[in-house]
């Protein structure tokens, strides 16, 4: 029943709105901002942020160097990163697998193949032309001073290694990420 829902909730085309007291990210471009909230009240603001190499798209392929635009969740937390912690967003989500088949970038056959696996194993495929291995991280021994300056990443939202410490104590698996 759980999985239907996923399968149905995100084709209303509307955010889903965090229940009162939940933790949520809210990531933007525009600021170069991560805002931590609690409900409707931001409890954590981190500054700046790095996206990737060519900002922010709705519409991502594999090595474009763009960062997802849209509604994810953290479905994996790596610990042990090379960018001190890594916390992955369900990248290609069921939204991008439907626009990808809408506009033509997945056929039928790949679309199928994709709610497969996703109903197989409850997460995105990272096999996909529409790029994998999404998230948040830290730098680990990248440079602070090129972080300051420039999105450099290849896709994901990076933040200094101190506050991926501190983020990473205030989410959990299922926490709402939006990216714009």
């Amino acid at each position: 029943m759980i999985l239907s829902l996923l399968l149905i909730l995100p084709s209303t085309g509307q955010a889903l709105t965090p229940r009162q007291g939940e933790i949520w990210l809210l990531i933007d471009e525009a600021t170069s901002t991560l805002h931590v909230y609690r409900g409707e009240r931001e409890i954590e603001r981190f500054q700046p942020i790095s996206v990737g190499r060519r900002g922010v798209s709705q519409t991502r392929l594999r090595g474009d160097m763009t960062t997802p635009a849209g509604e994810f969740r953290i479905n994996w937390i790596n610990r042990d990163s090379d960018f001190n912690i890594f916390l992955g967003l369900d990248y290609p989500n069921l939204d991008n697998a439907r626009e990808a088949k809408r506009s033509g970038v997945f056929s039928e056959v790949e679309f199928n193949r994709y709610l497969d696996y996703y109903r197989r194993n409850g997460a995105p495929p990272q096999d996909t032309v529409l790029g994998s291995n999404i998230g948040i991280h830290g730098l680990g021994k990248s440079d602070p001073a090129i972080h300051e300056r420039f999105n450099w990443t290849e896709g994901c939202v990076a933040v200094t290694n101190r506050q991926i410490e501190r983020l990473a104590d205030l989410v959990q698996l299922g926490t709402t990420v939006i990216i714009r």
